[in-house]
């Protein structure tokens, strides 16, 4: 861990790269909100961090502008892999788990879940329509319309 001082709090480089000392927030964390055009106050207060780290933050990343930019890029790109490797990883394990057939003591409840889905697909919310006025909430549904109330409680 090397220390680089910056006013009262410190920037310190860890295995996870640049981190405001005392917290587990990197520079790239502050940055990914600066290019959102956050402003320093909001990403102190989202972070919990005091004035002085967030200012030491600034100062570094203002200071050594071209070579956070290049440590910011080889970040983005390891994140950008992670995010395939998982979402590839994922899909592979999904596919798996829809090829899996169910225990035959359970089909029952598969079909009646199947065809609550079919039922929740074709069922047509008569507020969407604009057919009421004025919408009620009722208490068994999620929609605002009557009819889509009415249709859940016959099917139970």
């Amino acid at each position: 861990m090397t220390k680089i001082s910056n006013k009262k709090s410190e920037i310190i480089r860890t295995e996870r790269g640049l981190t405001i000392s005392g917290t587990r927030i990197t520079l790239y964390d502050v940055i990914d909100l600066l290019k959102v055009e956050y402003p320093p106050k909001l990403i102190r207060d989202k972070f919990n961090l005091t004035d002085e780290q967030i200012d030491a933050a600034l100062y570094y990343i203002e200071d050594n502008q071209t070579q956070i930019e290049a440590e910011y890029q080889e970040v983005l790109q390891t994140r950008e892999e992670i995010r395939k490797y998982w979402e590839e990883r994922n899909r592979e394990h999904f596919n798996r788990i829809v090829k899996m057939s169910h225990k035959p003591e359970l089909k029952f409840l598969w079909r009646k879940l199947e065809e609550q889905k079919a039922r929740r697909t074709n069922i047509s919310c008569c507020y969407s329509q604009k057919k009421i006025a004025k919408p009620r909430i009722y208490k068994n549904c999620s929609f605002l319309c009557k009819r889509r109330s009415e249709n859940l409680r016959s099917n139970f």
